[in-house]
């Protein structure tokens, strides 16, 4: 029953018990990492040409994804507020100007024309692509193995993770509302709840919420969770400068697992040094959640 749950275990543990110190090597597997999510990215593109009635699904992927989007986002900054009100966090900090959030948002966009690029290529219906969704599969198990030496080389120490209490507290507190909002949208689209206790389990991470959904749920439920996690990390980089003001544990809190990586130098730049420790804590936490929950709840 919980087979797949292994097959994604296991390459994160063997890739998080490989020690790398050479820094050109670390580099070079953080560029594979990127290389290797735009290669799956471009497959599931390829399988979602080859679903039947194909315009009634696409309807469905982005029915589902507005939906989910909507009831997980909204689930979050309700509770991160309520958070804030019974622990403040004041930030005094002074706000940089930020780079370009359009440009930011573009970055992350190029993902999902990764998607449509593999799509248009797939309505050809050559018959080497009916491979894609075991090719997909492979390259899942390697990335997961990447993701493991990236994580366990992240400079992360459990000590560290203990110590900063409210990255941790912010962690349990996006996981918890993501979880009801992923329920009550599964409840609004008459799906199984376990389906949307799935996709709400990626937390903003999309290029492996799509990607391991579509393995399995299938294109369209895979594909309305990339969707539904590309949207929110582009609304949270819109919203973090406005919303660190009168809630910093919300503007964390809804960038999810992306809070360690991408969308870090906008919570710096918007609530200062103090957001770095949290916001890497609350990061790295998400991200050893989320492939776990997504396999768990996705288990047939």
């Amino acid at each position: 029953m919980y087979s797949g749950l292994i097959i994604i275990l296991l390459p994160l543990v063997i890739g998080y018990l490989i020690p790398v110190k050479n820094l050109p090597l670390l580099r070079r597997i953080n560029r594979l990492l990127s290389a290797m999510v735009y290669v799956i990215l471009f497959f599931m593109g390829i399988s979602l040409a080859f679903l039947d009635n194909l315009s009634a699904n696409l309807q469905m992927i982005f029915l589902y994804a507005g939906v989910f989007f909507v009831c997980i986002f909204t689930a979050n900054v309700l509770a991160l507020k309520l958070l804030d009100k019974q622990w403040p966090w004041k930030n005094n900090h002074r706000q940089e100007k930020l780079p370009s959030r359009l440009h930011m948002a573009l970055e992350s966009l190029q993902l999902c024309g990764v998607v449509v690029f593999g799509f248009l290529l797939g309505l050809s219906q050559w018959s080497w692509f009916t491979y894609a969704s075991q090719a997909s599969e492979f390259a899942l198990i390697f990335l997961l193995l990447l993701v493991g030496i990236q994580l366990r080389n992240s400079g992360m120490t459990l000590k560290e993770i203990t110590l900063n209490k409210r990255g941790m507290v912010i962690a349990l507190v996006v996981t918890i509302s993501a979880l009801a909002g992923g329920a009550l949208a599964a409840l609004l689209l008459g799906l199984p709840i376990k389906n949307g206790l799935a996709i709400s389990s990626a937390y903003g991470w999309y290029s492996l919420s799509g990607i391991l959904l579509t393995d399995s749920l299938g294109p369209v439920l895979g594909s309305a969770a990339f969707f539904n996690d590309l949207a929110r990390e582009l609304v949270a980089i819109m919203l973090i400068p406005t919303l660190v003001r009168s809630s910093p544990s919300a503007a964390l809190g809804v960038c999810g697992a992306t809070s360690m990586d991408f969308t870090l130098p906008v919570l710096q730049r918007s609530g200062g040094v103090e957001m770095i420790p949290p916001a890497i804590v609350h990061g790295f936490i998400l991200s050893l959640l989320a492939p776990v929950l997504m396999a768990f709840f996705a288990a047939p």
